[in-house]
């Protein structure tokens, strides 16, 4: 597996993404590159390096070569999907990933680093939308989130957790698709009005019957098993995928990214369930001027359906309690659009400290009080 930290063509640096510019910087020399910059580079560095590759003579290869070469490389990228340890290339220093980690950073160097072929083949994605908010904006907002709620513990705006606040890319599958439908049903009636002493009531029932097609566009599934913290990550939606772009792994530079771990084929039935659910709704929703309806029969028929393999960026920052079951917390913030998602700790001292504080001060009134009457 390829281990690439994409580098700048004036120094050889380590490139990072800046959302702020949406360009790509060099730490070193303080170049500034567009995306199609750093792909024209990279692509004559490639072609140079194929030119001076020796080629071998194919009357030299057996039969039975490319079988065992296919066999070989099988073996290789199963073996790879389960590796957790790499080479760095700056430095040479060992890195350690679990087998989703697609871009991480060097621990020794800090150079940001991108396992390519955990995003290639098969698990190449379609798209990337490009975090667009910087780390000194996601950590401003955090600290104001964090700051506006009481009894947090102290340790938790320490420059310690907050320099753990960290740029990742979460692997999706977004879905777009096309649904004819019917709904029918009865729809009730009720009337009533008064002349004189006499109540009247009238009750019709009515045959309805809906029908029409309906689009969906952009339903996200998470496809990474190991993401615990879904409903936070799902709380900071929705992203805007109008701004996604074909990726590129240079946008991940500078970033952690995760690859996926879940098959669209392991989702479809409940994407089909959901999406049938939603269609027979908004038909629902279309009958009004009833008292009443009661459903009999739908038909929800899916007439087209497009998946895409995307990777979205989120602000991640986790902090783990002082307490007996080292409870973890999570914070998210949509690196697009900056929505915040997430709970906070509660310091019980602090909370005891404060409660016992008002009990004293009541007590001590209610005793002058006393005193006096």
């Amino acid at each position: 597996m390829d281990v690439i930290t994409h580098k700048c063509p004036n120094c050889g640096g380590a490139l990072t993404f800046d959302p702020g510019d949406q360009k790509f910087h060099c730490p070193f020399c303080l170049s500034i590159f567009t995306e199609d910059e750093v792909t024209a580079f990279e692509e004559k560095q490639k072609e140079a390096q194929m030119a001076d590759t020796p080629v071998l003579d194919p009357s030299a290869a057996t039969e039975t070569e490319p079988s065992l070469q296919e066999e070989v490389r099988e073996q290789a990228d199963a073996q790879a999907g389960q590796m957790d340890l790499f080479t760095c290339p700056s430095c040479g220093a060992e890195i350690v990933t679990d087998a989703t980690t697609a871009a991480t950073y060097c621990y020794f160097c800090h150079n940001p680093v991108v396992l390519s072929g955990r995003l290639s083949g098969e698990f190449l994605p379609n798209k990337v939308l490009p975090f667009a908010i910087e780390k000194e904006e996601a950590t401003k907002k955090f600290l104001e989130w964090a700051q506006k709620k009481k009894f947090v513990p102290r340790d938790f705006f320490d420059q310690a957790q907050v320099e753990k606040l960290t740029g990742v890319y979460f692997p999706y599958w977004v879905v777009d698709a096309e649904m004819n439908g019917s709904l029918s049903g009865m729809g009730t009636s009720l009337r009533i009005w008064r002349v004189g002493d006499i109540e009247y009531t009238e009750h019709k029932q009515y045959d309805v019957l809906r029908r029409g097609k309906i689009k969906v566009n952009e339903l996200l599934k998470h496809a990474l098993s190991k993401n615990v913290q879904q409903k936070m990550v799902t709380g900071v939606q929705p992203f805007p995928l109008e701004k996604a772009v074909a990726f590129r792994s240079q946008y991940l530079a500078g970033f952690q990214a995760e690859k996926r771990d879940i098959e669209y084929i392991d989702l479809s039935d409940e994407v089909k369930n959901e999406l049938s659910g939603y269609a027979e709704n908004l038909l629902a929703g279309t009958v009004n001027g009833y008292t009443s309806f009661k459903r009999n029969n739908r038909s929800i028929n899916l007439t087209k359906e497009e998946n895409n393999y995307v990777l979205l960026p989120v602000w991640l920052v986790t902090y783990r309690a002082d307490d007996e079951n080292k409870s973890a917390f999570y914070y998210a913030m949509n690196g697009q659009t900056g929505k915040v998602s997430g709970v906070l700790p509660i310091s019980y001292k602090r909370l005891g400290i404060v409660s016992g504080a008002i009990f004293a001060a009541t007590t001590i009134l209610a005793l002058i009080g006393a005193y006096f009457l």
